[in-house]
């Protein structure tokens, strides 16, 4: 029994640190990008899966959209939400990071800024790159699951509700 509440006492915590984990990636990948967003555009259109208009659009969004959710990640305020946000765009990174692979492609993920086709003798770091986004899907996932954690602003604010989970703030 005292394993069990051991246990239990210890998810809000680990949901907490998958929580900031995520949020804290997704601005560190987000900020380079906003302030080249020419590099950022240039990053989406070199993996051939968007027209070169989607492209230019998600270019310019791509960095919005990963500080803001992860502005609300690392605040634990509307962390559900946020939560499914980040593991949609860790799964949509996985499955671009994968395509670039199997279609022999050769760029930089532009993951935390640059991007782009290689230079001569540089190798991509695909397999590493797509390890490291799907842990960062894991953590969106554990923190969807057992939101909001320790140190939210959701318990703070009673905004907790849902189903099971580590309720609260502590």
């Amino acid at each position: 029994m005292e394993w069990s509440r051991n246990v239990a006492g210890a998810i809000p915590w680990v949901t907490t640190a998958a929580r900031l984990v995520l949020g804290i990636v997704l601005i560190v990948a987000g900020v380079p990008k906003f302030r080249d967003q020419i590099q950022s555009v240039t990053a989406v259109k070199a993996y051939q899966l968007l027209p070169d208009s989607a492209a230019t659009m998600v270019g310019h969004a791509l960095p919005v959209v990963e500080i803001v959710v992860g502005v609300l990640l690392v605040l634990g305020l509307l962390t559900r939400v946020a939560g499914v946000i980040g593991g949609l765009l860790m799964a949509a990174f996985v499955f671009g990071i994968a395509w670039a692979w199997a279609n022999g492609l050769r760029i930089d993920c532009g993951c935390f800024g640059g991007g782009g086709q290689l230079a001569a003798g540089q190798e991509p770091t695909y397999l590493v790159d797509i390890l490291r986004d799907f842990g960062l899907a894991l953590c969106a996932a554990w923190t969807v699951r057992f939101a909001p954690g320790r140190l939210a602003l959701d318990g703070a604010l009673g905004l907790t509700g849902g189903s099971g989970g580590s309720e609260g703030e502590g």
